[in-house]
């Protein structure tokens, strides 16, 4: 037998065996109350923010991606930030009443809960999926990638250890110590997965979604951000490069091109020097795009997260020790322009587009290239052309006036703090939200009778009338903040 035979049969058989521990764990944890299960989701919360910096330098080390500095605040944000959001989330019992509709609605956990964590966000990502899924009364199976192995083994062991110190059964939160392709298939697939959730590239989402089971996949992102004329530009250039270069670009929702409006493409050209950006000619961005995507058209895995000196240094010259990323000026988006894709590196596409109805088709054209669904940001004052955005673009967060990358996990916005962000159907996944307990249960509803059969209903003629009224109620919340 081969050694990757051999490995593989002991991937399946660890799945099987923390599968029937898991599910043993979960069907104790249902019985748990309110306050119990709060306990133990507040002792795993802290000491993950405990962890953090450990944690972080630990994934640094191991799969040579990012920065130390941004993953502390990755692990913090996926504990402190994430548990403040959930506190008092009702997942337990009676979570909902509602007497003039007489309907009550009862939390049900889903069972065992299978996750897949990427190797960009592999500690914060893991210690994520394990506070949402205890939070929602399920146990959590994770599965690591290769590269990422040992961190997210310590990530999820934080996790575990958390639990069982506050009253929960030792075998709540689990992860694979021999990742396979051929494991992660099994856990999918395996009888007592009850959900999957899912964050890696799309080859995996499609997995996930083919296993037969519930699943929550996440799909890539190609983020645009359109600075208007009307921005605050030092912000706007500040804010995109600060995402850009956050964690070295390893987020999903991270900046990917900049597309400016003309009359104010000079000082955003100005702002971006001041901002330590390097300027990529013609040559220079020829050789980054051969050094960062590969011939059939994928990410060179080995410049992930890198820092622009390495990629500049990978693709034969040389940037001064203080760039913080890269700018290529291009004249297209598609297979033509491989710098138009996702990178989950500090590069920048960038775009002078003249108004921002061609700035706006320019936006959609990079979406549709690889981010449907996704993320998109805008730089502007006008309420008016920031609806506009919101209306045509097909991307389910649309950031304003922030750091796309960390906005639309929630950081820096009052969106859900999340590590798992849909697409929803646009992106091929099922939901468009960013992911949390709420995805992971069941909610039973108790209805009683308000429309007796006894009484026959009107069976005269009946016209529809529009509730015209009701959309007067509709109120931009934000206007003052806008104007």
């Amino acid at each position: 037998m081969s050694a990757l035979l051999d490995q593989d049969l002991q991937s399946l058989q660890e799945v099987r065996s923390l599968m029937q521990r898991a599910k043993a764990a979960q069907l104790a944890f249902k019985t748990f109350s309110q306050e119990q299960v709060d306990r133990v989701v507040a002792a795993m919360a802290e000491a993950g923010f405990k962890a953090s910096e450990r944690l972080a330098r630990q994934a640094v080390e191991e799969t040579k991606y990012g920065k130390v500095a941004d993953k502390i605040i990755k692990n913090q944000f996926a504990t402190r930030d994430l548990y403040e959001s959930l506190k008092a989330l009702k997942t337990v019992g009676i979570i909902r009443e509602d007497a003039k509709k007489k309907i009550i609605e009862i939390a049900e956990p889903m069972g065992v809960v299978a996750a897949i964590v990427p190797t960009t966000n592999p500690t914060s990502t893991a210690m994520f999926k394990c506070l949402i899924s205890v939070k929602a009364r399920n146990a959590v199976v994770v599965s690591p990638h290769p590269r990422a192995k040992e961190c997210t083994l310590a990530a999820v062991h934080v996790m575990r250890t958390a639990a069982e110190s506050a009253g929960a059964p030792p075998d709540l939160c689990l992860c694979l110590s021999l990742p396979s392709q051929e494991g992660t298939n099994e856990l999918m697939r395996h009888r007592d997965t009850a959900v999957i959730l899912a964050t890696g590239g799309t080859g995996l989402v499609r997995a996930a979604y083919s296993a037969g089971k519930p699943a929550y996949g996440v799909g890539p992102g190609n983020v645009p951000v359109y600075i208007d004329r009307s921005a605050d530009i030092p912000k706007a250039v500040a804010d995109a490069v600060a995402g850009k270069t956050f964690d070295w670009g390893t987020l999903c929702s991270s900046e990917q091109a900049l597309v400016v409006d003309a009359p104010v493409a000079d000082r955003v050209l100005e702002e971006l020097h001041k901002q330590k950006a390097y300027f990529l000619n013609d040559s220079e961005a020829d050789k980054v795009a051969k050094a960062l995507v590969t011939p059939d058209f994928r990410i060179n895995a080995e410049m992930v997260g890198q820092s622009p000196q390495r990629i500049a240094a990978a693709a034969g010259f040389s940037v001064p020790d203080d760039t913080r990323v890269l700018v290529a000026r291009l004249a297209g988006v598609g297979k033509p322009y491989p710098l138009s894709m996702e990178k989950l590196a500090p590069v920048l596409a960038l775009y002078v587009e003249d108004g921002w109805q061609k700035g706006c088709d320019r936006c959609i054209e990079l979406l549709n290239f690889g981010g449907r669904g996704h993320t998109l940001a805008i730089h502007c004052q006008e309420r008016d052309l920031i609806l506009q955005f919101g209306l045509q673009k097909p991307a389910f967060r649309i950031i304003v006036n922030s750091p796309a990358a960390i906005g639309a996990v929630g950081y820096t916005t009052d969106l859900d703090p999340s590590m798992t962000l849909g697409c929803g159907s646009y992106g091929g996944n099922i939901t468009s939200d960013n992911i949390g307990p709420v995805h992971l249960m069941n909610i039973k509803r108790v209805a009683w009778e308000t429309k007796p059969l006894a009484k026959p209903r009107d069976t005269g003629a009946w016209r529809p009338a529009v509730a015209v009224e009701a959309r007067g109620r509709n109120e931009f919340p934000y206007q003052k903040a806008l104007s």
